[in-house]
């Protein structure tokens, strides 16, 4: 045993205990001591910074999805949106189109009823009121101011006019002639050369033209 080393049975508890102290600390290949208390305190330090980092990283990548989620379903939503606009205008261009052609049907057939009923009305007056065919005559003969004029009519109209104004208008210088070729309610005038045709048939083919309508007196069935 070296000069000043003590065995350690001979030694005090108070000796024995500092010896154990220090044999307690490592020694690093360069001899320095090093102890392990302090690296797990930083290396636990570390790791909550990590997790720390990782949560946060987490939470920003929620949010950055969230973010562009809702921009993707708005842009989605918007082009939807578009799309029915559009279908839903076409649709309405469509019924109103619709609407226009129904209302031109109705309208056309409303108007060939009314030509119909005039019609039929204008017989009915002329075979139940003859006196009308006056009012015609009179009519004719403003257009051929100053004439005498030739008034060719149905025999019985003819019998008729002789009858209500045969002496104003032999007065005038007018004569009436019979045709049988014409029907009741017809009128013909001729005058210095002029010919006016005041048949019914006449008359109603340019109260029809002026409708822009081409209904003829008589039908063909007829």
């Amino acid at each position: 045993m070296a000069t000043g080393e003590h065995p350690k049975s001979s030694l005090t508890a108070w000796e024995r205990w500092e010896l154990a102290s220090f044999d307690s600390a490592t020694e690093s290949p360069g001899g320095i001591a090093q102890k392990s208390g302090p690296p797990v305190v930083v290396d636990k330090e570390v790791q909550r910074v990590q997790e720390q980092a990782k949560q946060e990283g987490r939470r920003e990548g929620y949010a950055a999805g969230h973010a562009e989620g809702l921009a993707g379903g708005k842009a989605r939503a918007e082009a939807v949106g578009r799309e029915e606009a559009l279908r839903l205008a076409q649709t309405l261009e469509k019924l109103e189109q619709r609407i226009v052609e129904l209302n031109q049907v109705v309208a056309d057939d409303l108007l060939a009823l009314s030509i119909e009923i005039a019609r039929q009305v204008v017989r009915q007056t002329v075979a139940v009121k003859p006196e009308v065919l006056l009012g015609v005559i009179r009519e004719a003969l403003q257009e051929l101011p100053l004439l005498h004029a030739a008034i060719h009519l149905h025999p019985e109209d003819a019998s008729l006019a002789r009858l209500r104004a045969g002496d104003q208008l032999t007065h005038a210088g007018h004569r009436i002639h019979e045709d049988l070729k014409l029907k009741r309610g017809d009128v013909i005038i001729e005058a210095g050369g002029s010919h006016l045709d005041a048949t019914l048939a006449a008359r109603w083919a340019r109260v029809v033209n002026a409708l822009g309508q081409d209904a003829p007196w008589i039908d063909s069935a007829e």
